[in-house]
């Protein structure tokens, strides 16, 4: 959670001077602080972000049921049986990951009918695995963390206003706006760490897939947004993709994302706007394999990954209207899945968090 402070610092350093009065804003004019691309800017405006995220996972589970790390390390197949030191099953089993990122955006709309947007994430990963003694067995040898963190793939693009802005001076309006993105590949996918063996060695080792930085390939991430306002109340519509293109220099490509969400927010003052948000995700498993990842646990093999989830959020968002942080907004959402079905073993998610700061000027 050490990010989290660094957010917060950012967040409390970006309050610059402002203009004294915004009395047109309402704190739901933005969607929650989760949801990215969902509003665009009129010309000659900018606007600047800082978002933090951190997302919890823990226990193991394959398809909607969970599964025991002996259950682990007795009956799951280790893809890389056969090969030097590698035994008949998995031998390592993840407990638990918890991921932080902190991303900072840009947007400018040099046209009505245009805004540039630019996005750049650091993240950091940490995982905790419990290694079993030997080939066989149930005996616990120890444990082990690994920490690998970076810059991510930095996102850069537009997003166009198809049905206009609503009006600044009214309580009603509609949206729909189009995200044309591309992702690159700056992001590692190199990371290594220092592991905990069956044997009891202690070998340096290239991350699994999950615990690089990057995707190594040049990716596109469309996006369409509706939203509504009608009085106190407003609601919102998003399918959001990540389409992965070609295959990396290591010889795989993460699987595309699918994401939608429906949300509606309500308004007790202008200032204020409570909301509840539910979100559905298809991730597809990665293909291809790289050489340079082997071993007897369960994020090495591409075949355990991806699955689908939904997850329900409730958030806050906050705006000044006057002083000297006039225009400033500052949103949290914090949500839990309600379902996962994994292509597992794999970890499942407890818990999630985003934190935002805007200004626009």
């Amino acid at each position: 959670m050490k990010n989290l402070a660094f957010a917060g610092a950012m967040i409390a350093s970006c309050t610059l001077a402002s203009p004294a009065f915004a009395h047109n804003v309402r704190a739901d004019d933005h969607a929650p602080i989760g949801v990215s691309a969902d509003h665009t800017h009129k010309k000659g405006e900018v606007m600047f972000s800082l978002r933090y995220m951190h997302m919890a996972m823990s226990g193991n589970q394959v398809g909607t049921d969970g599964i025991s790390n002996d259950a682990i390390v007795t009956t799951i197949p280790n893809r890389f049986a056969g090969m030097p030191m590698q035994p008949p099953t998995l031998r390592l089993v993840p407990q638990s990951m918890a991921k932080d990122m902190v991303m900072l955006g840009a947007m400018y709309s040099p046209a009505d009918w245009i805004t540039l947007v630019a996005m750049l994430p650091y993240s950091e990963r940490e995982s905790n695995i419990t290694t079993y003694a030997g080939p066989t067995g149930t005996t616990v040898l120890g444990d082990f963390q690994t920490n690998p963190k970076g810059i991510g793939d930095i996102s850069a693009g537009a997003i166009f206003p198809l049905l206009g802005q609503k009006p600044a001076t009214s309580d009603t309006g509609t949206e729909l706006n189009l995200r044309a993105v591309v992702g690159m590949p700056t992001g590692s996918i190199d990371e290594t760490g220092q592991t905990l063996s069956p044997m009891n060695t202690q070998p340096t080792m290239v991350m699994p897939y999950g615990m690089q930085s990057g995707s190594g390939t040049w990716d596109l991430k469309p996006a369409l947004t509706l939203k509504q306002w009608s009085g106190k109340w407003s609601f919102g519509a998003q399918y959001a993709g990540t389409i992965r293109t070609g295959t990396n220099d290591n010889s795989y490509r993460l699987g595309d994302v699918h994401e939608g969400s429906l949300w509606a927010s309500y308004l007790p003052a202008q200032w204020i706007s409570l909301s509840g948000r539910v979100r559905a995700q298809s991730t597809g498993r990665i293909e291809g394999l790289n050489p340079n990842v082997m071993g007897p646990v369960q994020t090495a093999n591409p075949d355990f990954s991806g699955g689908e989830t939904v997850d329900l959020l409730g958030g806050v968002n906050f705006v000044a209207t006057h002083g000297a942080l006039a225009g400033h907004r500052l949103g949290i959402e914090l949500g839990a899945p309600i379902y996962q079905n994994v292509n597992g073993p794999q970890l499942t998610g407890d818990w999630m968090l985003t934190v935002g700061w805007q200004k626009a000027f």
